[in-house]
């Protein structure tokens, strides 16, 4: 096989790496409390200093823990509550490399988030004040704590915190109906998905007395598989396929996006769903690999049928909008669906071009959605029509967005094209016809982000028109985030994009980082080594064989392809209305009557989604 791996010499953790783990969720927990206990006293730039210092310390804690993990995994018993025989009633916090690499994108997002959003909006003084930078560290501490944790309740209680407090910033501008509508539907949608997932730790629990993963998936070895366990995986499953917004349970998604403020946005699409597909695939992995536990055969084309189908609705959404923010957000399903798909391959192969597509699509969606912000704060507007040619003063940001769309795209050497390509090259080792899906879901989405951007920015084209007979959320209207248009633009607001899509490009051009993440999927993927390492305190494990992350000259064709595609549909669509045979509008028609905006209808389809889940599972195992 070219580019066949070689394997690595043995690997342990640094001692110090273990303390790090408990002091990476202490600290923004520790800064929120300050906020909440102090703000009300502090001068705004005391409160962002205050935030921003908390955020940094974060990072720097993860990046140390990040080296000293190594290829192997770092785990602490908090107060020393260490398993005996096997069993523990402790909280134990466990991180290979790409735990830690969800958490630390995590943590640079908040970070990013504290600095944009120095002076974009006023926040409230008195006794709100230091609330909305006091909730950005309860959310990363949230995130943070679900990528390190090895307890499947403590997973639970994380994924609440981060769900608590993602309602709340997505409702965090209250003068305005809209923003209160898409938190309550973001969160009665999430909070009966975790409701199912509770029950689904129940089960387990009383099966097998355990909750720490490593423990939970040993017990379940010791027994034969049945109807019990699996109904528990689906239900466990929920919260996180859920907060992935994998279809059908992508509902709330779009609705949150559209009136959340631009730098919640970047959290939510940056990080929270991607922490959603990291979690099922952990949980899998960990729990429910075995013998005892979800045949990989029935598994595998469950989610992979749920990857594709994600993707290919994301994209159709996503060409179909002109709310910029609606737009970027059915974008994130498609690339969520792609994730899930790679994820699902359940190959260390799989797991490293999920890894380095994650990782550079945190930073590319984040920068999007900041520059909607500029957008909010120029025009009060996020409507592709109503601000057709009004951003041609502001070249800068037209160039960012342009970079952004083309990174979405896949372009080479950009992290999303590196990821797209390893993840083209696993999946074609699957089936011949899957790295078209990887293709075509980039070149709708970077194509939609395209098209937008010349539209905005150069007013190249015709002026779109409307559609008569088809509802249309327009992103006119936007004043929540709005200040005094005539004020120069903060520096933050411009600075944050670019360093973000900066990082997104270093992703594609870093090789030692992406073959140490090759070497963190080969681990996250040995269960018996992260078994060992949890339950028996295992310090030097045999590294598995990494798989290869490097450019291919097929992967950069693939990624020109797909950027060809999308300029190529941009500037289509800038012509006028594409052709598209009758069962296509049919369909499109469909969909869009499918996103209806009603809170029946979303929960409709959770349950729908679990049942069919449920009945797939059962009718492969």
């Amino acid at each position: 096989m070219p580019g066949a791996a070689t394997p690595l010499p043995l690997s342990a953790p640094l001692p110090d790496a273990a303390a790090l783990l408990p002091l990476s969720v202490a600290v923004p927990l520790l800064g929120a409390a300050l906020l909440a206990a102090a703000g009300r006293w502090l001068p705004r730039t005391a409160r962002d200093a205050l935030a921003g210092c908390c955020a940094l310390a974060q990072v720097l804690c993860l990046v140390a823990l990040w080296v000293g993990t190594g290829d192997g995994v770092s785990v602490s018993w908090l107060g020393g509550w260490a398993p005996v025989g096997g069993s523990s009633v402790g909280i134990v916090l466990a991180a290979d490399r790409i735990g830690v690499l969800l958490a630390l994108l995590a943590a640079v997002l908040v970070l990013a988030v504290v600095g944009y959003s120095w002076r974009y909006f006023e926040e409230p003084t008195g006794r709100k004040g230091g609330v909305y930078p006091a909730l950005l560290l309860l959310f990363s501490a949230g995130m943070c704590g679900f990528a390190l944790t090895a307890d499947l309740f403590d997973a639970f209680v994380f994924f609440e915190l981060m769900g608590a407090v993602a309602y709340a910033l997505t409702g965090y501008r209250i003068e305005d109906p809209r923003p209160l509508h898409g938190a309550l539907a973001f969160g009665i949608v999430n909070s009966l998905a975790a409701y199912c997932s509770l029950l689904g730790i129940g089960l387990l629990y009383a099966r097998t007395g355990e909750l720490g993963l490593a423990q939970l998936g040993q017990a379940l070895d010791a027994r034969p598989p049945d109807a019990l366990v699996r109904c528990a995986f689906v239900l466990v499953l929920a919260g996180p396929l859920v907060k992935a917004a994998a279809l059908p349970f992508h509902f709330w998604l779009p609705d949150a996006h559209a009136v959340a403020p631009s730098p919640v946005c970047m959290l939510l699409s940056g990080v929270m769903v991607e922490l959603g597909v990291y979690g099922t695939a952990r949980i899998f992995w960990t729990v429910f690999a075995g013998p005892g536990g979800v045949p990989a055969d029935a598994v595998r084309p469950v989610l992979l049928a749920l990857g594709v189908l994600t993707a290919l609705v994301g994209a159709v959404m996503c060409w179909q909008q002109r709310h910029l923010k609606r737009l970027l957000a059915f974008s994130t399903v498609g690339h969520v669906g792609l994730f899930l798909a790679s994820f699902a391959l359940l190959t260390p192969a799989g797991v490293t071009g999920a890894a380095v597509y994650l990782a550079g699509h945190a930073g590319c969606k984040a920068a999007l959605f900041g520059l909607c912000g500029v957008l909010l704060d120029r025009f009060g507007s996020v409507d592709e029509h109503g601000l057709f040619g009004r951003g041609r003063q502001l070249p800068f940001a037209a160039a960012l967005f342009a970079l952004g769309g083309l990174a979405l795209a896949g372009l080479p050497p950009f992290g999303t094209g590196l990821g797209k390509a390893l993840a083209e090259d696993a999946a074609g080792a699957w089936s011949w016809w899957l790295p078209g899906l990887y293709v075509l879901v980039s070149a709708v989405t970077g194509g939609a982000a395209l098209r937008a951007c010349a539209r905005v920015f150069g007013g190249w084209g015709r002026h779109p028109s409307e559609r008569p007979g088809e509802p249309e959320t327009t992103g006119e209207g936007e004043e929540p985030e709005v200040r005094d248009p005539t004020r120069p633009l903060p520096p933050p607001v411009l600075a944050v994009p670019a360093l973000l899509l900066a990082g997104c490009l270093a992703i594609g051009l870093c090789p030692p980082l992406d073959r140490q993440l090759a070497s963190a999927a080969a681990r996250f993927t040995d269960r018996p080594g992260y078994l060992d390492a949890v339950l028996h305190g295992a310090t030097a494990l045999p590294a598995p064989a990494s798989p290869p992350a490097d450019w291919t000259t097929a992967g950069v064709l693939l990624g020109l392809l797909s950027t060809a595609l999308a300029s190529a549909l941009a500037a289509g669509a800038l012509r006028g209305p594409l052709p598209a045979p009758t069962w296509t509008r049919r369909t499109v028609r469909a969909l869009r009557r499918l996103h209806s905006g009603l809170l029946g209808d979303y929960v409709t389809w959770l349950l729908v989604g679990l049942a069919g889940l449920l009945a797939a599972i059962t009718a492969l195992a």
